[in-house]
């Protein structure tokens, strides 16, 4: 087990840091001095983060201190020590996606999520270790190494923003960006002991996102508590020039109702979420918080989303054959590694060869197959028609109700090396998570009490699209109410 972070016996929050940097209780080059000791010490151990940006972080505080001391206003995110996942492009910092096709790529511009976060004050302490190119539900499919669960050191953090999420869990960071393609911010999340968000398709921009599957992907925040969940998502959230796919829809201020009594919410639970394959004690935590919120005043009703079990196969033809056409570009000629050969063919084969690890080279080989001439309808396109009929439940769900509750996984977090060899056993781990993704409605995953043996549990609150408002609500008299320790 860790020690808590504290703050005076506190925990850091987005407001107690800029709080204290108002006060000048501390400075920001203090702080950030503070988050880069703590990662001294922990990160060995952990390997949550593959690169720090010390230089761009106390640019970043010596910018905030010099506001301080002239007595101007601090930005909403003052002082704010973040870690961002290595799929996010950087300007001048490593980007590698846990890749050794990538591992010298320092891109020339920032992600737009991340120049959000900095122009509202975050500093950038460095990139956090993930799966390969995001591919991946355990974090153990890193080029240079797995990262530990900070909870459970013998454990897998949850995949593919693993590294992440144990920075933030382990107070190595006060918040961190993700990404989510299948259930990549939420399960790590729920892993970890943590609040992590999956924000509507569109909601965020993913420009400077290093694209896995481009239909699927999206940014979204872990953090130590939901208030600041909203505070991130109400930085990073909105339209981009740069992104066709971010949706010109304006962004309400999370914090306004954020604090309201959900008395009279209709929630829904899903039967089908509730099969074989749900560990019991996942079981009797989440349906201790699905009672929870009754007691809050929330009106429960019981759903069927018939197309559930079909969800994972979807996920897996549709992500694959999207990151087959995507992980194309690493051929060995315009970036990254590249592998002499005696031929063009032969330089592209060594190349991809020496710098893609097995599970990327599984998907892409899965992907290229169900795009192929003669498989294309049978696979490909059946998926996608099937994708229609899932979000087609979510959309009928939500006429009934204001939001659906479910498990965020089936399992609390296993075991480094359990699953590695079992990719089928891996892969079903995503099978609650999923569902949102295609649909691409919003998503989120709270605390939700622990196993007998110490392990995190996670409760998932997805919302109709654009409706993270009302899933951040939730999630916050959920947490307000004692939801981490039913």
């Amino acid at each position: 087990m860790i020690a808590t972070p504290t703050n005076n016996g506190r925990e850091w929050t987005i407001d107690s840091v800029r709080e204290a940097l108002a006060a000048k209780r501390i400075s920001a080059r203090e702080l950030t001095a503070e988050f880069c000791q703590r990662i001294e010490r922990r990160n060995r151990e952990l390997s949550a983060y593959l690169a720090l940006s010390p230089e761009r972080a106390y640019r970043q505080a010596d910018y905030l201190d010099g506001l301080v001391a002239r007595g101007e206003d601090l930005p909403g995110l003052a002082g704010l020590p973040l870690a961002v996942k290595d799929v996010l492009s950087t300007r001048g910092i490593v980007t590698t996606c846990a890749s050794r096709i990538l591992e010298n790529y320092r891109p020339p511009f920032d992600a737009t999520a991340v120049e959000r976060l900095e122009r509202a004050g975050a500093i950038l302490l460095g990139k956090t270790n993930c799966d390969e190119f995001a591919m991946g539900g355990s974090n153990e499919n890193s080029a240079y190494g797995p990262v530990r669960n900070p909870v459970a050191m013998d454990r897998v953090p949850g995949g593919s923003s693993g590294g992440s999420a144990a920075a933030v869990a382990a107070g190595m960071a006060v918040a961190a960006l993700g990404t989510d393609t299948g259930g990549s911010v939420r399960q790590p999340g729920s892993f970890c002991g943590i609040p992590a968000m999956m924000p509507t398709y569109g909601r965020v921009s993913r420009y400077g996102l290093i694209a896995f599957a481009s239909s699927l992907d999206r940014v979204g925040p872990l953090a130590r508590n939901v208030r600041d969940l909203a505070l991130i998502m109400g930085t990073i959230a909105g339209g981009d020039p740069m992104d066709s796919t971010a949706a010109a829809v304006p962004v309400p201020d999370y914090l306004h109702g954020l604090d309201a009594p959900v008395k009279g919410l209709r929630i829904g639970v899903p039967t089908d979420y509730f099969a074989e394959g749900l560990d019991s004690a996942v079981r009797e935590k989440i349906e201790t918080g699905i009672s929870l919120l009754e007691q809050l005043g929330c009106l429960r009703t019981d759903l069927r989303m018939p197309h559930t079990e079909y969800a994972v196969a979807t996920y897996y033809l549709i992500a694959t054959a999207e990151a087959s056409s995507n992980l194309a570009r690493y051929d060995g000629v315009r970036y990254g590694m590249r592998v002499p050969g005696g031929t063009l063919i032969e330089m592209y084969r060594k190349t991809r060869g020496a710098g893609f690890g097995a599970e990327v080279k599984r998907r892409i080989m899965l992907g290229t197959y169900a795009l192929s001439a003669g498989y294309y309808d049978a696979y490909y396109l059946k998926a996608q028609r099937v994708r229609a009929l899932i979000a087609h439940d979510f959309a009928e769900a939500f006429e009934q109700v204001d939001a659906i509750v479910t498990p965020t996984s089936p399992v609390p977090a296993f075991l480094l090396g359990e699953r590695t060899s079992d990719p089928l056993a891996m892969y079903l781990a995503d099978i609650y998570t999923v569902t949102g993704s295609l649909a691409g409605v919003p998503g989120i995953s709270v605390p939700c009490g622990k196993t007998r043996e110490g392990l995190p549990v996670g409760l998932q609150i997805f919302g109709q699209p654009f409706g993270e408002a009302r899933v951040l609500q939730l999630a916050q008299a959920f947490e307000k109410a004692g939801g981490a320790q039913v």
